[in-house]
């Protein structure tokens, strides 16, 4: 069965020495692990293929690891995203069958950005954008983003809203008073950044970019970051009230796509896949080199599914909805 995992992270050395260098110093105070993942992050060579050929993955779709640019002034950001994307597409050109590409792209400058989505879509084959969440404290459902929307929905390519943590008033007031670590942690990838990412999608859906952008794609990872337990519960705010064309959750079942993402937890899939009537949204990733690859293949092994249903989240719907 072939594999194509989509939330899969790179970075570069000058990505390290700017908006990722808190990253970098802290794996360099904390060691072990924490340095082995930097370490990974900007190998998208040899040694990363090994490690997928051992996990028994075939493609992973690279995107640019968290921060992303999106906090970065909006000239430093479209400086790195340019220099990011050529990055990643030496190492596609390089291993045409093992990766394929989304672009980094400066939310915060709109026109650069849909020139660099442009180019890197229509000249290169990249597969659509990765946005790491609000940029600077501001949402998607802001009508100054639009256009880059807009031209995700003309090109007919998805957006992958990867987490960021929640701006720093809503790190102080909800996860502050701890250690640093318990604060970072629950601010992060424990907790806060994908309730951050599940509110960004609510205001996407609720700010009418999907009444506006109808065939417009997004992709989230992490089973969801939790929206599905709550489908249900966002349809008690009418159209009446929303001005909505539809009931919320009908967008998260049209205009969203889930992946894995090292959330590697029956329930959660269960639910997933409960909540969406079948697994034509549903996606494989590890989250690599955060997450293990060989754990995130046993999963998918073992995952109650036919066995066609178990190829399409495995290698059909991202064939179909990136055009690999």
């Amino acid at each position: 069965m072939r594999t194509i995992t989509l939330e899969e992270h790179f970075a570069t050395p000058a990505f390290f020495n700017g908006p990722a260098r808190f990253v970098k110093e802290r794996a360099e105070k904390i060691g072990g692990r924490y340095l082995a993942v930097v370490d990974r992050l900007t190998d998208v060579g040899e040694k990363r293929i090994a490690e997928m050929d051992a996990a028994g993955i075939d493609m992973q779709v690279l995107s640019l690891s968290a921060p992303g640019v999106e906090q970065m002034e909006p000239a430093d950001a479209v400086a790195m995203a340019r220099d990011t994307n050529d990055y990643l597409l030496d190492a596609v050109r390089k291993y045409p069958t093992r990766f394929a590409g989304f672009a980094a792209i400066a939310t915060g400058a709109p026109n650069e950005a849909v020139k660099e989505l442009e180019h890197r879509v229509r000249s290169q084959g990249f597969k659509g954008a990765v946005i790491n969440g609000h940029n600077r404290g501001r949402y998607l459902d802001d009508k100054s983003y639009w256009p880059i929307l807009e031209c995700a929905e003309a090109l007919n390519v998805p957006i992958y809203l990867h987490p960021t943590p929640p701006p720093q008033a809503v790190i102080d007031a909800s996860y502050g008073g701890f250690a640093p670590m318990v604060t970072d942690m629950l601010a992060g990838g424990a907790w806060g950044w994908h309730i951050e990412t599940s509110v960004h999608m609510i205001r996407i859906v609720c700010g009418g970019v999907f009444d506006r952008f109808p065939k417009l794609q997004f992709i989230i990872g992490h089973m969801g970051e939790g929206l599905p337990f709550f489908f249900q519960r966002l349809d008690i705010v009418p159209t009446t009230t929303t001005k909505l064309k539809r009931p919320i959750s009908d967008y998260f079942k049209s205009n969203v796509h889930y992946t894995f993402s090292g959330m590697n937890f029956p329930a959660l899939y269960l639910n997933l896949l409960l909540e969406l009537g079948g697994v034509d949204r549903i996606m494989f990733s590890a989250d690599y080199p955060y997450q293990s690859m060989p754990e995130a293949r046993a999963f998918l092994e073992q995952i109650p599914a036919s066995a066609a249903d178990k190829a399409r989240i495995a290698h059909g719907n991202a064939e179909r909805l990136l055009g690999l």
